[in-house]
């Protein structure tokens, strides 16, 4: 990466910053319904990018069946530790039968 755009990115963020400190509570109600979403939204995406990429390739190999019996386990509101076994175990069963 170079200088220059360390500078650039540097600055937008210091702008960011500047913005909310200056507006203040102005735009907190307008803004209150966004905000609550933004974190289950990163974190999905989080999930999804460590379960298919592999630097630049999509791959499709037993993370994908792990996240899956996971999230069928969130939807039948299992308890975090089983979600988290039966997707350990759905993982490591595929790749001892791979």
């Amino acid at each position: 990466m170079s200088w220059t755009a360390i500078l650039i990115l540097s600055g937008g963020c210091y702008l960011a910053k500047l913005t909310g400190v200056v507006a203040g509570d102005r735009f907190a109600t307008v803004l209150a319904p966004v905000t609550t979403l933004l974190p289950a939204a990163l974190f999905s995406a989080i999930v999804v990018l460590m379960t298919v990429a592999d630097g630049t390739a999509l791959v499709l190999d037993a993370r994908l069946l792990g996240v899956s019996v996971a999230v069928v386990a969130v939807i039948r509101r299992a308890p975090f530790a089983v979600v988290v076994g039966l997707a350990m175990l759905a993982t490591a069963g595929l790749r001892l039968l791979a």
